[in-house]
Order: C-alpha cells, then structure tokens, then sequence
C-alpha cells in the first residue's frame, strides 16, 4: 500500500495572521484570499486540466486545530487510501486520533509524530475540480 503521495497543505499559525499574510503578500506576491489562505493549483501533464492544488494558509495562534501538538504549524500530506493507512500506524504503535472527518473536500484523519507534531492526511475526493 501506498502511504504518502504530496502535501496537501501548509497551515501556519500566528500571533498576528492578518500581518503575517500581508508580509507574504508584499513580499512574495502569495495572492491570499479572503478564507485566508493560497489555493496552488497543479497538474500531472500537459493540459490545462487541474489535477490538484496545495493550501497554504494562516490560523491565529489560539487556534485548536493543530491540538493536542503545540507546534505553530501542522502539514497536511495527501494519501490515496486514509481509513488503510491509519489502521496501519495503528498496528505500529503509532498516536493515531480516533477521529475522522469526511466531506465533500475529501477523508482527513491525524496522527502525531514522535516529536509531538499533529500530521494531517487527506484522501482527496475521487473527482475533486469538477
């Protein structure tokens, strides 16, 4: 089984979101929008067809979506199968959270690494640019 196969995300959290993406903004021409974040879009040829996209975004530091990790970041890696993969690190020891969220954006689970940082993974929805 495949584990891990791109980022998904980047999200960074901050004392003060709104001046940290407007240095971004300034300074390395990031578009943000209004949701907060950067949406890069990619694909795996030569057509004009998206075939994914890497968010970054900013979250205010009192954010508790990177918890129990107090860490100010968390990276969100896509996998092709989530519910496979975390019964797998399950199996190996590994700090998986019981949750999982599924929705028209796709399947998330966390895990946390031994440094004590909350990984995301992403299961993409099968057909995610219609």
């Amino acid at each position: 089984m495949k584990r891990v196969v791109g980022i998904g995300g980047i999200f960074i959290k901050s004392r003060n979101p709104e001046a940290l993406k407007a240095w971004y903004r300034k300074h390395l021409g990031m578009e943000i929008q209004d949701w907060g974040g950067v949406k890069f879009e990619w694909n795996t040829d030569e057509s004009s067809r998206t075939d994914g996209a890497t968010i970054w975004s900013v979250f205010d530091d009192s954010s508790s979506n990177f918890a129990p990790s107090r860490a100010p970041f968390m990276v969100n890696y896509i996998v092709e199968d989530l519910h496979g993969i975390l019964n797998a690190l399950r199996t190996e020891g590994c700090d998986v959270d019981s949750k999982t969220e599924e929705s028209e954006f796709g399947k998330f689970g966390w895990v946390m690494d031994p440094d004590g940082n909350r990984v995301e993974l992403w299961e993409p929805p099968s057909d995610p640019m219609k």
